[in-house]
């Protein structure tokens, strides 16, 4: 148990680290002066444990409109900005939409630089690279939720018999905290189609901090270290044919380099807290990495031809798809929402 004076004594020197996010200046409609970000948000906010062998780190997310080309069913956007930036990107909303990729202008099978992005240093931070972005929905009457979104320039995917599947440029993965009068009550652990949810008290903690695991090469997000299947989405067992492996490889701690936002679920908005960050970026609606490429592509491969199994599926969505205004700390799904209150696999 932290005492009181502790605690308070964290908050205020995190408060102070981060005192360049806790100002905004009216600049304009999106980047009008708001509330300073609630200091517990930064205090409790998580960190994460990459994989000892996973070559694929965290990455800046205004280096993959760099690296990438829009395109609509594997054609290039006629009339795209350019260059393509993180205050532009949700131009293309009109330019196509969902269905615009972020396609990635070298051949991945030639492994370029850029997808592997910034092993964070001794203290955390992938310098140079802003790698995350923090979004907090304020849902009145003392609950807040606070989402931990975390950049990947690439996803290697799994070995399943042999094979690697589910590769993809882009990777969003994330953590989301329920806070009631600034006390975290549950944390959510985003893991392939779905998750897991457990109670703050019981997570594991860096002092207040709770630490997730980042699986090799999906960077899934687990509560503990270990052999994660996840054959069945939300419930991993220590067996089956789809595995994720985590342990304690490098300390990444998102929020020493990541951008800082409010949403207004009401009209669904963000603001930068520091009034300067870019906000466009967060409306954009289409894929942060390449189109799943056809079975005629020589680099396509599947087992047995099953379309699950494909080598290369198609990049993800970005943040503003990942329910920002839920009604339960779990992602909303076609079952109940279980926190569980003891760590489990």
């Amino acid at each position: 148990m932290v005492s009181l004076s502790t605690r308070t004594l964290a908050i205020l020197t995190l408060a102070l680290s981060y005192s360049q996010v806790t100002f905004a200046m009216p600049t304009g409609f999106e980047k009008r002066q708001s509330a300073p970000i609630p200091p517990y948000v930064l205090s409790y906010a998580p960190k994460v444990w990459i994989h000892s062998e996973d070559l694929y780190f965290p990455s800046d997310i205004g280096a993959q409109l760099v690296n990438t080309k829009p395109e609509v069913d594997f054609n290039v956007v006629n009339g795209a900005p350019d260059p393509l930036t993180l205050d532009n990107l949700a131009s293309l909303n009109g330019l196509g939409g969902s269905n615009v990729y972020l396609t990635s202008v070298d051949d991945v099978e030639t492994n370029p630089a850029w997808l592997k992005g910034v092993k964070p240093d001794g203290n955390g931070k992938t310098n140079g690279a802003t790698s995350s972005a923090v979004i907090v929905n304020d849902r009145g009457s003392g609950n807040v939720d606070a989402y931990y979104m975390y950049f990947y320039a690439y996803n290697p995917g799994p070995t399943v018999f042999g094979q690697e599947v589910g590769k993809h440029v882009g990777d969003w993965e994330h953590n989301m905290i329920r806070f009631k009068n600034g006390v975290p009550q549950a944390i959510w652990y985003s893991q392939h189609s779905y998750g897991q949810a457990f109670t703050y008290a019981a997570t594991e903690k860096q002092g207040q901090r709770p630490v997730a695991y980042s699986a090799k090469h999906t960077h899934a997000n687990y509560a503990t270290t270990g052999t994660h299947d996840y054959t069945i989405p939300g419930v991993n067992l220590p067996v089956g044919p789809l595995k994720d492996y985590c342990d304690q490889g490098t300390l990444w701690d998102p929020v020493a380099s990541a951008y800082f936002y409010s949403y207004n679920s009401a009209s669904n908005t963000f603001m930068a807290y520091d009034g300067t960050s870019p906000t466009n970026w967060l409306e954009f609606l289409g894929r942060w990495g390449d189109q799943e490429y056809p079975d005629s592509d020589p680099r396509q491969k599947k087992i047995f031809g099953i379309d699950a199994t494909a080598k290369y599926t198609s990049g993800p969505t970005g943040p503003q798809d990942k329910s920002l205004n839920r009604r339960d700390v779990c992602l909303p799904k076609d079952r109940p929402c279980f926190v569980s209150p003891f760590l489990r696999p």
